[in-house]
């Protein structure tokens, strides 16, 4: 009988017979002269594929309870007349022994859960390692179950067709026990908090327990098919069995559609549910049809876009900013830290690369010999995949070195004393990252896109060598742009400006907004911006480094005290140092520095301070207000400028004051003439 059954799974045996059942085959058919073309030719013998096939399986139909009730008999005899009776137990047996063990383990690490559920993460650091070892404790549960059921069965010897049927179905309860472990990891529909997709608990519940409905038919249905080959069912009865299990499998996908909890907020509706369900029957009638190439393309077609989402979303979700403790940690709104951006897209390109294996395998496209291969069209298809798999690499590496530089950029600029060395060296950063952001997007560009035409076969060493004599001849007539990057570099690696400082050059004052390779931005006080190439800027005056001077003077007229002069402004000097709102601008207190000159009608007393950049206006202003008020309260008056006008006999003096701004005119009459 089994060597009846090998001769049977003969493909030479088997195509006599379905030979000899069908008769002679049917001629080929003759291309008319006016043949509509390539896609109508291959159009058309799929049709006649799908017909035939639809037409063995209407043929084999009847003799399923027949290929049926000879694979019972084959089971029987191979089992001794007991058949079901002894397989059935030991498949239950070996599946209860992987429990047993899964169990053990279970309870030996009562501790570490308890530990794990009584964890509060307070930083997305906490909640990381936390999901680290709820991911190592699943793994541990999956491993014992897999070592209690499948490796306590190949530790003994087998007879062979009992061998296989027990570690078939014995693989199909690992897969339900490994979508519950993997379900309950991802989903958590008891515990909200170590949940990582981000779904309500009513849905997290519902695809847990569907989930794992879904993969046990699945994975009983394949492993029964397969297990019927071996036991001598046709093709076509196996199909019709296949094909009546996949009924089973999409009715519970319409179920899962139709019956998932939805929020009133879920676009789609009731449309996506019908437009799903369509897509689903489409899927099992492309299925029965052997329509293979293009059932996986709209599987990966729909399924891709939302697992990329999903997985989007679920990133963002374990690296939300914790409700409690220390959210420094935390990826900040539209900066995103180097973990997210690893996270998110080392996660796509899985995807991506999963998908891209998935579709090779279901359009047999063996990878390993494509790269042996030296044909046109496999050269084309290698060197596509390769493409593929570089721009994902340049992908990665981009958004990493972006999301760290942009992390710097995004760091809060006031950190403790705003002229200390760690503040200067972040407003450095602030200033060079920028540019070395550009630079560096430019070079991975540049650098993938070479490496992307070398993989498809386009020689890179003339282009190479062409891009350099171009850069020279660009060079040479773009002497400007040169000279204004050139410029640039020297100005930035002497530290000559920073972002937020203030400078001066030439007629062009101004803040530093930002840069670029070759312009510097400058936003004038008044408003305007400025933006100047770096080849004319010239010498640059930074007015806000380090600290400034600031001089002041008035005028007193020559009979003043010099003395209380200088105790009132002294204390006012001592005054601005010790108020809270100028004391930590204050380098060095207002002091007199003496007398500056003699002027026609006062004595210029000259005042200095040293600030810290930018601040000194505003307590300029204040120190102006305080000497005004104290020169009043001491009896002290300004000077300004008068214009005496004498003559005539020494009489009683008639003055006339004729007040023009500080002007005063003084008119002495004159004498009156001798008789």
């Amino acid at each position: 009988m089994r060597e009846l059954i090998d001769l049977l799974d003969d493909p030479t045996v088997r195509g006599w017979i379905e030979q000899r059942r069908s008769g002679p085959p049917a001629p080929a058919p003759v291309m008319a002269a006016d043949d509509p073309g390539l896609v109508s030719m291959y159009a058309t013998a799929r049709l006649m594929t799908v017909k035939r096939h639809l037409l063995g399986l209407s043929s084999a139909l009847p003799r399923v309870p027949d290929e049926l009730h000879r694979a019972g008999s084959v089971l029987m005899l191979e089992q001794r007349d007991r058949g079901l009776v002894r397989l059935s137990p030991l498949i239950a047996g070996f599946a209860l022994l992987g429990l047993g063990c899964e169990l053990l383990v279970w309870r030996a690490t009562g501790r570490v859960r308890t530990r794990l559920i009584d964890a509060r993460p307070e930083t997305v650091n906490d909640r990381l390692r936390l999901i680290w070892r709820r991911f190592m404790l699943a793994a541990g549960l999956v491993l014992a179950f897999a070592l209690g059921s499948v490796g306590s069965f190949l530790a003994f010897d087998w007879p062979p067709l009992l061998r296989t049927l027990v570690l078939g179905y014995l693989i199909a309860f690992l897969a339900v026990r490994l979508a519950l472990v993997l379900g309950r990891f991802l989903l958590a529909p008891k515990v909200e908090r170590f949940r990582i997709v981000p779904v309500t608990t009513s849905l997290a519940r519902f695809w847990y327990r569907r989930l794992a409905l879904i993969v046990g038919w699945f994975a009983f249905g394949y492993i029964t098919v397969e297990q019927l080959e071996v036991l001598g069912v046709s093709l076509e009865a196996r199909q019709i069995i296949g094909y009546a299990l996949g009924l089973g499998l999409l009715a519970l996908g319409l179920e899962s559609v139709w019956r998932s909890p939805r929020s009133e907020d879920e676009p789609g509706g009731h449309g996506g549910a019908w437009l799903l369900s369509g897509c689903l029957v489409g899927l099992w009638l492309l299925w029965v049809a052997q329509a293979m190439a293009v059932f996986w393309l709209v599987v990966v077609g729909v399924a891709l876009p939302k697992a990329m989402e999903l997985t989007r979303r679920s990133v963002r979700h374990v690296l939300r900013p914790s409700d409690t403790g220390d959210t420094a940690e935390a990826p900040s709104p539209g900066v995103p830290g180097v973990t997210a951006v690893i996270l998110e897209r080392g996660a796509r390109a899985v995807v991506l690369i999963g998908a891209a294996l998935l579709l090779s395998r279901a359009w047999n496209i063996d990878l390993i010999e494509l790269s042996s291969r030296d044909t046109t069209p496999t050269r084309l298809l290698r060197g596509v995949l390769n493409a593929s798999l570089i721009v994902l690499v340049a992908d990665l590496a981009w958004h990493v070195a972006k999301a760290v530089i942009d992390g710097k950029l995004a760091q809060p600029r006031e950190l403790g004393d705003p002229d200390g060395e760690e503040a200067r060296r972040l407003s450095r950063l602030r200033t060079l990252l920028p540019i070395l952001r550009n630079m560096l997007f430019i070079t991975v560009v540049v650098v993938a896109g070479l490496m992307v035409l070398s993989a498809m076969g386009v020689e890179i060493a003339p282009l190479i060598a062409g891009a350099g004599v171009v850069g020279v001849a660009i060079g040479f007539g773009a002497q400007t742009l040169v000279k204004d990057i050139i410029s640039g570099m020297f100005y930035l690696l002497d530290d000559a400006f920073r972002v937020g400082e203030y400078i001066q050059s030439g007629s062009y004052k101004g803040t530093v907004e930002s840069f670029s390779l070759r312009s510097v931005k400058l936003r004038h006080h008044r408003g305007p911006l400025y933006t100047v190439p770096f080849g004319d800027l010239g010498a640059v005056q930074n007015m806000s480094r380090d600290w400034v001077i600031d001089k002041l003077s008035i005028n007193v007229p020559y009979d003043t005290d010099l003395a209380a002069v200088k105790k009132i402004i002294k204390r006012i000097g001592a005054e601005l140092a010790s108020d809270p709102e100028f004391a930590p601008h204050v380098i060095e207190t207002l002091k007199m520095q003496g007398v500056e000159q003699f002027g026609d009608f006062a004595i210029q007393i000259r005042m200095k301070m040293m600030t810290k950049p930018g601040e000194q206006f505003v307590i300029r202003r204040r120190a102006y207000a305080s000497i005004k008020t104290a020169f009043e309260q001491n009896g002290i008056h300004f000077a300004f400028p008068t214009v005496h006008v004498s003559g005539g006999s020494p009489g009683a003096p008639a003055e006339v004051e004729n007040a023009v701004g500080h002007v005063g005119l003084e008119l002495v009459r004159p004498p009156a003439a001798a008789p």
